[in-house]
């Protein structure tokens, strides 16, 4: 339950939010995000990517999952490899100066391999076309059907061997989708495919949050017919109340080391900060006013919170020391800033912004105080950044339809727009790097 503060004047902060999310769900839903690239980003590097010797034995082409993941980060551009007789594998010989003139920047081979017992060797090899040099390689032993897995770590390898930053291709997606009368918590890859359902419920199901390790989301589901904070675990569908308090339970956000999680709670009044361990014990308060405290986010440092509060008379963004001190102003500028998420890198803040009376995304320099609002759309909601900092998720509407974007956090990239076919998608969380 993070949007305590919607559009509605005339109800109070925390219906709010209920209001605000029962209002976006329409239409009944296919399982499988589709991603929609509106346009690319600057400075993109040019890559040439040679089909994979033997990939036809695959359910899945390597070579196309690896050319869509790195043309959706928005930082490459694929260039066209004509046939080839004999074809180029992980162990041909590559003219590194042909690729140059066609103003390649790189160029990445492989092959699959049959082994026994039905399993493939996948190789691969990347290669500096401009310093004519290897940039070295990876091989997988694995069953066909580990292939797109397999397209993703590739892709993640050559991310980070050409921009220095570590790629984001084989993390996950948490997010609600409204299935004819149910709602669905949904996990998919970062490219949208292979969703599963985690959850299923007639109630709302809102905040998906993960946990540092992936292996757990807690979120706020309403199936008791109020808001209760569950954890749940990924691997063996076993979930537990952490916040079932009388009034509000809300606003789910994971500790950096995930012994703990701030909740937002009205158990005691008004709504406002607590901590509590993993396992629901220990529950302590963490602010105390009169105003409406709520959706808190933890900086990387796991000693300060912000959050969301409109102890100032309107909502804003404020930060705290878990320790004590002065609760500091974040956001100075504006009528209305919320749901605020903090950089990997504790860097950059994400958040909400009202601007001539629409919702978009910004980020803030936490340094600087400067802000840049990313997007152009009108009631953006959810903002949650990709491991690696450079690329955003969050929701809106198109339409008068529930949809994901994906934008870079520099603002350099267009936008793409993740939907699920006649059906309202919400609440998105990216899922951190795999462990494995």
């Amino acid at each position: 339950m993070r949007r305590n503060f919607a559009v509605y004047d005339d109800v109070t902060l925390p219906l709010r939010l209920f209001l605000f999310g029962l209002l976006l769900w329409a239409g009944t839903a296919h399982a499988q995000l589709n991603i929609e690239i509106t346009g690319g980003g600057a400075n993109q590097i040019p890559i040439a990517i040679a089909p994979f010797v033997g990939e036809s034995a695959l359910p899945t082409s390597i070579t196309q999952v690896v050319e869509a993941d790195l043309t959706r980060s928005g930082r490459f551009r694929t260039l066209y490899v004509p046939p080839q007789n004999p074809p180029l594998s992980d162990d041909s010989p590559v003219d590194l100066g042909a690729w140059r003139a066609r103003s390649a920047d790189a160029i990445a081979v492989g092959g699959v391999y049959p082994q026994a017992g039905g399993r493939v060797e996948v190789r691969f090899r990347l290669y500096d076309a401009p310093r004519q040099t290897s940039l070295g390689g990876l091989s997988f032993n694995v069953t066909p059907d580990q292939a797109r897995r397999v397209a993703h770590r590739i892709a993640d390898y050559i991310y980070e061997k050409l921009t220095g930053d570590r790629g984001v291709f084989s993390t996950r997606l948490a997010y609600v989708v409204k299935a004819g009368t149910n709602y669905q918590l949904q996990i998919a890859d970062a490219d949208g495919m292979n969703p599963q359902t985690a959850l299923s419920s007639r109630e709302p199901i809102l905040s998906p949050a993960w946990s540092p390790d992936g292996t757990q989301i807690a979120y706020v589901s309403f199936e008791n017919k109020r808001p209760v904070v569950y954890v749940h675990n990924l691997h063996t569908g076993q979930r537990r109340a952490v916040a079932s308090f009388p009034g509000s339970n809300s606003a789910p956000a994971w500790s950096p080391d995930g012994r703990q999680l701030a909740v937002a709670l009205s158990k005691e009044g008004g709504t406002q900060i607590f901590l509590v361990n993993a396992d629901g014990t220990g529950l302590r308060r963490l602010t105390h006013t009169r105003a409406i405290d709520t959706e808190p986010f933890f900086a990387p440092d796991g000693q300060t919170i912000y959050f969301t509060s409109d102890r100032g008379g309107s909502p804003q963004i404020y930060r705290m020391s878990l320790t004590g001190g002065r609760v500091e102003r974040v956001t100075l500028s504006g009528s209305y800033n919320v749901s605020p998420r903090i950089s990997p890198d504790g860097r950059t803040m994400a958040y909400v912004t009202r601007e001539e009376g629409q919702f978009r995304v910004a980020v803030m320099d936490l340094a600087s105080g400067q802000s840049q609002v990313l997007t152009d759309t009108q009631r953006d909601e959810s903002p949650s950044f990709a491991p690696n900092g450079k690329l955003i998720l969050y929701a809106t509407e198109v339409g008068g339809r529930g949809v994901l974007s994906i934008t870079s956090s520099d603002g350099r990239m267009s936008p793409q727009r993740l939907s699920v076919t006649a059906a309202d998608v919400r609440e998105p969380a990216w899922g951190p790097f795999p462990t494995n």
